[in-house]
């Protein structure tokens, strides 16, 4: 099995930036993909962004394209979730995910083997 855990998360001001963090063990990290997933209350676990083992491949979700960027350390097997220009609509638990390597589906939750507990992220207005 492979273990995830969230970190990295807090309250933070419209606009300004947080860093959330996954780190893996368990298993060889760099054969499997990487995920973001975020879930307010009352609403569907929703895609974040998405990266290959080989980093290659990177996706994000149209509502945070150009102020969110992932990246990986398979050194150090660890994958990171930068968050600029926050908005009070980012806020909502994130969770980080972990599937092989495979393309379909990649902004489905259902797809993804391996799941963190989650980190809050809150944005105040």
């Amino acid at each position: 099995q492979m273990q995830l855990v969230e970190s990295g998360g807090g309250l933070v001001q419209a606009g300004g930036s947080l860093r959330v963090t996954c780190a893996a063990s368990g298993r060889t990290f760099i054969n499997y993909n990487m995920a973001w997933f975020r879930q307010a209350p009352g609403n569907e676990r929703d895609f974040v962004a998405y990266i290959t083992w080989t980093g290659v491949i990177i996706r994000y979700a149209d509502s945070v394209k150009g102020r969110f960027t992932i990246s990986r350390d398979n050194a150090n097997n660890r994958v990171y979730l930068q968050m600029n220009s926050l908005k009070p609509e980012d806020t909502a638990v994130y969770y980080c995910a972990a599937r092989a390597d495979h393309y379909n589906g990649l902004d489905q939750s259902s797809t993804y083997d391996y799941w963190g507990q989650g980190t809050q992220v809150t944005v105040s207005s």
